[in-house]
């Protein structure tokens, strides 16, 4: 009888659904750090409990270095976005290492950074170089609604909501109201949907990615398993 209750016990596991793995995205915010909207993000996010990744310029730290010390303290990931948000793809090596050694430098010493973000993630062979030298992944995106060109909160919300999918890395800014309050709404929707939040870093290593110097990502999907490690 004992054995009889165990077969059946084993069927009944066999026959349950597996859970569906946990969906992770990456929230990011370009450009700031920038005063009252900055904070009104990192008020939102940890009232949600959300980590993000903020990619910070040179002359915005700066400019809000109060605001700089809160993201650390509450926890997210920084990277660097340049110091003069101007593009670097036309730029020398030496003007590009400027960019980005001036832009860590005023980081609270040990901060761990992992990612350089070209403004308008304009990437050439010699910002390739410099990041890979300074040993820095290049960290791009895979959704963008476009936040920077409309002041309007229900079509950032959907336009990232309509394709969103797991590994996903999201680009954002905190730099206007409608900016912000998307982000939050989005926060909000996803969490419902079942989704849940990393860093970029994080959401690399939880996905079994070594990040490589001087390599551009765009997202990191599940792996397959056995696949092999890029």
């Amino acid at each position: 009888m004992r054995r009889l209750i165990l077969a059946v016990l084993c069927l009944q596991l066999l026959a349950a659904p597996m859970p569906e793995p946990a969906k992770y995205v990456a929230l990011t915010f370009d450009d700031g750090p920038s005063g009252r909207y900055t904070r009104r993000l990192l008020d939102g996010l940890e009232e949600r409990n959300v980590k993000a990744t903020f990619l910070l310029c040179g002359y915005r730290i700066q400019q809000y270095p109060d605001e700089t010390t809160r993201i650390l303290r509450d926890g997210h990931e920084v990277g660097c976005h340049g110091f003069s948000h101007k593009k670097m793809n036309d730029m020398s090596r030496r003007d590009i290492g400027a960019e980005i050694g001036n832009t860590l430098d005023l980081l609270p010493q040990g901060t761990k950074v992992f990612f350089l973000r070209p403004p308008g993630g304009c990437c050439s062979e010699a910002v390739r170089q410099v990041a890979e030298a300074k040993q820095l992944a290049i960290l791009s995106w895979s959704v963008d609604p476009r936040d920077w060109a409309t002041s309007d909160t229900a079509s950032i919300e959907k336009n990232v909501l309509k394709s969103v999918s797991d590994g996903d890395i999201i680009l954002l800014h905190d730099m206007t109201d409608s900016s912000v309050d998307a982000a939050l709404e989005i926060v909000d929707k996803l969490q419902s949907q079942g989704f849940r939040f990393a860093t970029v870093s994080q959401l690399a290593a939880m996905r079994g990615y070594r990040l490589q110097p001087g390599k551009v990502y765009t997202h990191f999907p599940r792996k397959k398993t056995g696949a092999a490690q890029p």
